[in-house]
């Protein structure tokens, strides 16, 4: 091969004898992942009752049909796009509804009315398919979304301030809106229209923020002038923690916001001085504010649950923390094994962020590592999606939705885990829960349409001057 070498590395790669194309790599993981999540499904009952589960066949054929809904949406709508977004989300859905239908079963023998929650994940798991199939199909291009920012912001802080004025909380916190007798979290969306948003204000504002000021202990600080934006998002996040008293939100939602303006700028002191400023914030908060800190002292001191009550800690209330430590250690390296554990300890919350100790305690620390690199593995896709986009809002978007996802498996995993206090946030495709699934399939679906941009071949060179003339390059 003659040329520099240079962006050509990312170019994509002609096709060669013998090698599968990208749709039908995309089908092949995509069987491998039902086959996976059938397996699970079946083994489960097994385990517990010793028969199949009366909605076997039901399951089954909607574990068939919906990821083949997905495969022909991006096959005929992108089909340039990265072959392992989509295996990777189905894996990760099905993993879900095997661990839904598990904790079904656990709180059935144990608990009298235990209602199941497993066909009504499977229904907003259709729905998800739905919105991500006519995402994929309605967006044409992805440098659309970029064209009303002013519009996309009203309506993220509309979304993201709207449980602060609804009366009452669920579990000490106010991150829903009920409408009749619906409800959801709006928070779940608001990640995806503040990236969006944020990709297309730092597409404009990249070089003034990259200005450096004066230097100090080895790092330019920011400019004066500059520091307005992240004052700004930096007290609504603050707002989020006070009025809404939702920990895994306001993290997130500054997370995002200092990620992507490093990503912007290549600036490590922006990283700096936003993780100093959340650090301030948020112990100002978690001292006044009796839900936040609550939660910081069960995190700080989960085993003093089992003490008397006149001995425990002022706002210790849960043995949440406790158990799901009690839950990893139990499992071991391998697991005691699907349907042999005890995730019911947990409560109401294990199919909620604690569903991970349901993977810890049966399927073993090596479970919960193979999540975590299923996790790793779609955020890799989406920040090399982003190294090969050429256009800088594709850039920022692509890499901003990765780490949307890297930060709230973060912080239900560090919460979880005993990393950090828990947040109450909701585990990316594996939670029970209709707005997180919903929001996540369609993070899915803008993903795969920058890529599908990022890998489009560049078209064929024209065979006449003529030709060359009136030639017309794809977008």
């Amino acid at each position: 091969m003659t040329g520099r070498r240079g962006p050509a590395k990312l170019a994509v790669r002609p096709g060669r004898p013998g090698r599968l194309s990208d749709r039908n790599l995309e089908l092949v993981l995509l069987l491998g992942a039902i086959l996976i999540c059938c397996y699970g499904y079946a083994e489960t009952a097994l385990a517990v009752s010793g028969k199949l589960p009366p909605s076997m066949a039901l399951t089954c054929l909607a574990a068939v049909v919906l990821p083949m809904v997905c495969h022909v949406a991006v096959r005929r709508s992108a089909p340039h796009a990265d072959p392992l977004i989509l295996p990777l989300a189905t894996l990760l859905s099905g993993l879900g509804l095997v661990l839904i239908h598990r904790l079904d079963l656990a709180y059935a023998a144990h608990y009298r009315h235990a209602a199941a929650a497993a066909s009504g994940q499977l229904m907003w798991c259709g729905i998800a398919v739905a919105v991500f199939a006519a995402s994929v199909t309605l967006l044409r291009d992805h440098r659309r979304l970029q064209r009303y920012p002013y519009v996309t912001i009203t309506l993220g802080l509309v979304l993201l301030m709207a449980p602060a004025f609804y009366p009452g909380d669920v579990y000490g916190a106010k991150r829903w809106i009920f409408i009749g007798p619906l409800s959801f979290q709006p928070g779940e969306f608001v990640k995806i229209i503040i990236v969006v948003f944020f990709a297309g204000y730092l597409t404009l504002r990249r070089d003034a923020l990259a200005l450096a000021g004066r230097r100090l202990m080895g790092m330019y600080l920011p400019r004066g002038r500059q520091l307005g934006p992240v004052a700004a998002v930096w007290i609504l996040s603050l707002l989020v923690l006070v009025f809404e008293r939702d920990l895994g939100t306001s993290l997130i939602f500054f997370g995002l916001f200092v990620i992507m303006l490093y990503i912007a700028t290549e600036r490590t002191s922006w990283v700096v001085f936003g993780v100093a400023l959340f650090a301030v914030g948020a112990f100002v908060v978690g001292s006044f504010e009796p839900h936040v800190h609550g939660r910081v002292v069960a995190w700080l001191h989960p085993m003093d649950i089992f003490l008397p009550p006149d001995k425990r800690p002022a706002g210790l209330i849960s043995d949440q923390a406790a158990q799901a430590l009690f839950g990893f250690g139990s499992g071991g390296i391998l697991g005691t094994g699907l349907g042999q554990g005890h995730p019911e300890l947990i409560g109401f919350a294990g199919r909620s962020d604690f569903i991970l100790t349901t993977v810890g305690e049966e399927l073993g620390l090596v479970g919960v590592t193979l999540v975590i690199l299923l996790y790793a593995l779609l955020a890799e896709r989406g920040l090399r999606t982003a190294l090969t986009v050429t256009d800088p809002f594709g850039k920022l978007l692509a890499g901003g939705l990765a780490t949307a996802l890297v930060l709230q498996v973060f912080v239900v995993c560090g919460g979880v885990t005993g990393l950090i206090p828990l947040t109450g946030k909701a585990l990316p495709f594996l939670a029970q829960g209709g707005s997180s699934m919903v929001a996540n399939w369609l993070l899915v679906a803008v993903l795969i349409k920058v890529s599908d941009t990022a890998r489009r071949p560049p078209p064929a060179p024209a065979t006449d001057v003529n030709a060359a003339e009136t030639q017309l390059v794809r977008p």
